[in-house]
């Protein structure tokens, strides 16, 4: 057995990539994936079932679009439904790539490197699936073009004062910045497949995408350039989209909305809720691709540190609205609360505590975080947590307001269920896809890890 350390000594921390790597394996173990590996079974057949998947959540938006809104269970008073709970839940998704990529880029966190890249993919699957929801969610989807300001023979324009407008506008920035941030990165790695393809159509088709990339000096002085200019803008979206969908809720005036930590109690449980889904990717990935040179230890370890983070701050929110209800002294905010307790949906409320506070506790045994096992059961549960933490807040609030002469409850209709479990099939369809053709690693990347470990291992 390895001896323990003794007070005071320092312990060498995991390696951020397996020591037996060279720049050309590294590179090999990426691309063959993508330019020499035939379709896999499980793969194929995962891809089939997501395919059928979306099919049924096209299906789903046609008859939506054909009869309208009324197909959902949404009614007078819960006007809000599973639509606006799967935009939260999606938008807040997305946020841990932005977290990874931009945030942990500018903090020199070498560790992201492994794992920067489908997280990044992440964001952008995510948010192309919260983004669809508030457009369904119009009931007429092909008038959303009255919430852009453009001049028009109609003088119609859009209320700025609204929360709602400012959706519009939080989440193209952010899919715009977080689209060309992804493919930023992506241009060395596309240079690499185009240099490494055996047959002509994959040459044309990542040299396209490489955009005439050869590793000059002055491509790496101007990549570098845009992509901390890209990480710089990124940032602040972590902070500000989130805060800008939470002010749907704020500026309202119902109890259980109206409330200034909704800000950053959303913050906090997107990166929850996004960690939770960064580690259900990962160690799949990584078992089945054999990554595990790549993807070690110490970024599962890192991830379920950072979950377990975010959770706790999710934790302090809970208590903290909990707190103020009774501390306001606000009889209309402690019976919301008390609803929440003891009412029609209490079941709900008690178990996305149990789960976000209780279970959450298990990530700080350090067995529990290596185990990949019980760390992907633990993710999937999280996420389902979230999932009915959004749904919470948002029925619970609407279903009995200020008059009890129009209290109401709400159930999801068989479209309702539809729309989220196809939302879920399209996220993991278009990852399907990503995984298959394109690097899930940066290649670059990677070979500048191996480097630097040589060095350190030359200086030693």
């Amino acid at each position: 057995m390895p001896e323990r350390p003794t007070t005071g000594q320092l312990v060498p921390r995991p390696p951020v990539i397996a020591p037996d790597y060279t720049p050309g394996s590294v590179t090999d173990a990426i691309s063959e994936i993508v330019l020499k590996k035939p379709h896999t079974v499980p793969w194929l057949a995962a891809f089939a079932v997501t395919s059928l998947v979306v099919l049924g959540f096209l299906a789903g938006i046609g008859v939506l679009l054909f009869v309208g809104v009324g197909i959902w269970g949404i009614n007078i008073p819960v006007a809000w439904g599973f639509a606006i709970t799967n935009f939260v839940w999606w938008i807040g998704i997305g946020h841990a790539g932005t977290l990874i990529s931009a945030i942990l880029l500018l903090l020199h966190q070498e560790w992201r490197n492994s794992i920067n890249r489908f997280a990044e993919a992440m964001t952008v699957f995510a948010v192309t699936c919260a983004a669809l929801f508030p457009l369904l969610h119009l009931g007429r989807a092909w008038l959303f073009y009255w919430l852009i300001p453009y001049p028009n023979l109609m003088s119609l324009w859009p209320q700025f004062r609204s929360p709602l407008v400012l959706d519009v506008f939080a989440i193209s920035t952010y899919f715009t910045i977080s689209l060309l941030f992804w493919y930023l990165g992506l241009i060395p790695d596309f240079a690499t497949l185009r240099d490494q393809a055996t047959s002509r159509f994959q040459r044309i088709f990542y040299g396209i995408f490489a955009m005439g990339w050869r590793g000059a000096g002055r491509h790496w002085h101007h990549y570098q350039m845009g992509y901390l200019l890209l990480a710089g803008l990124a940032t602040p979206l972590v902070v500000s989209v989130h805060s800008v969908v939470s002010i749907d809720f704020a500026y309202a005036l119902l109890p259980g909305w109206h409330s200034s930590i909704f800000p950053p109690y959303f913050v906090a449980g997107a990166i929850y809720s996004g960690f939770a889904m960064v580690i259900t990717l990962t160690i799949p990935l990584r078992k089945f691709y054999g990554l595990d040179g790549l993807v070690t230890d110490r970024h599962i370890d890192n991830m379920a540190k950072l979950l377990l983070a975010t959770g706790l701050v999710v934790d302090y929110g809970y208590l903290m609205e909990m707190f103020t209800a009774w501390y306001s002294a606000e009889r209309y905010e402690m019976f919301t609360l008390y609803n929440r307790m003891t009412g029609p949906y209490a079941a709900v409320f008690w178990l996305v505590l149990a789960i976000n506070i209780g279970v959450l506790q298990l990530l700080w045994i350090r067995r529990v975080r290596r185990h990949l096992l019980s760390l992907f059961v633990l993710s999937l549960v999280i996420q389902s947590a979230m999932w009915l933490e959004r749904y919470m807040i948002i029925i619970t609030a609407l279903h009995r307001d200020f008059l009890p002469r129009s209290w109401g409850m709400f159930a999801g209709t068989f479209w309702d269920w539809l729309l989220v479990i196809g939302s879920i099939g399209l996220f993991f369809w278009l990852f399907l896809l990503f995984v298959r053709y394109i690097p899930m690693i940066s290649i670059f990347e990677g070979r500048e890890m191996v480097h630097k470990a040589a060095r350190e291992a030359g200086v030693r």
